[in-house]
């Protein structure tokens, strides 16, 4: 059995229409899955989600809890490092900006861990400022485990991999550190619009 789904391959479909495709991708109608490992099925009464590390204090909340806070729902284009690109997405979730909300931090940098064991790095940056949500819905409906739900991480200005699927919190670093993908070769910010795939673009 291959550890990478064949989706991770890519196979083009449409041609870019538009200003909003990064170079190199090219736009598909439907949602490739593309996973490493299997799907995990946690139990949303055993669910929980932290914010930790390099915190004065660390949070963290159940299922209703992060139900229970205000939550966003925001349109916006995915990019997969595949190079497929997917447009006007409708995903509805809590804000990362709500969950920071009172938490004091010096950490510049944050790792996204995950059922299953996968992990991503990020800016701490990249994710405030409306830039990032933990989203449990997509296009109207619970987010089906797939892609990554009960709930994942989405920040969609990146290439989507950051995105993390089924996130089970935020640790927040002093120093960059590589998640999965990046000790593999990706690179270590993801930036479509700038086509930074791996290591060294």
């Amino acid at each position: 059995m291959s550890f990478i789904s064949r989706g991770f391959k890519g196979r083009p479909r449409d041609k870019p229409r538009d200003a909003r495709v990064p170079p190199g991708q090219y736009v598909v109608h439907d949602f490739p899955v593309l996973s490493a490992g299997p799907t995990p099925h946690p139990s949303l009464d055993a669910w929980t989600f932290s914010i930790e590390g390099e915190v004065d204090t660390a949070k963290r909340w159940t299922w209703a809890e992060l139900r229970a806070l205000p939550s966003e729902t925001v349109t916006r284009d995915i990019h997969c490092v595949t190079k497929w690109s997917k447009l006007d997405t409708t995903w509805e979730g809590v804000s990362v900006d709500t969950l920071l909300d009172g938490v004091e931090t010096a950490a510049d940098y944050v790792m996204a861990f995950c059922d299953g064991g996968y992990t991503t790095n990020l800016p701490l940056e990249d994710l405030t400022g409306g830039k990032a949500w933990i989203a449990y819905a997509y296009d109207g409906k619970p987010l089906e485990s797939q892609h990554g739900g009960p709930a994942r991480l989405l920040v969609p200005h990146l290439y989507f991999w950051k995105s993390a699927k089924w996130v089970r919190g935020l640790r927040l670093m002093n120093e960059d550190t590589p998640g999965f993908w990046e000790t593999y070769g990706y690179h270590m910010y993801g930036d479509p619009w700038l086509e930074q795939r791996y290591s060294g673009d």
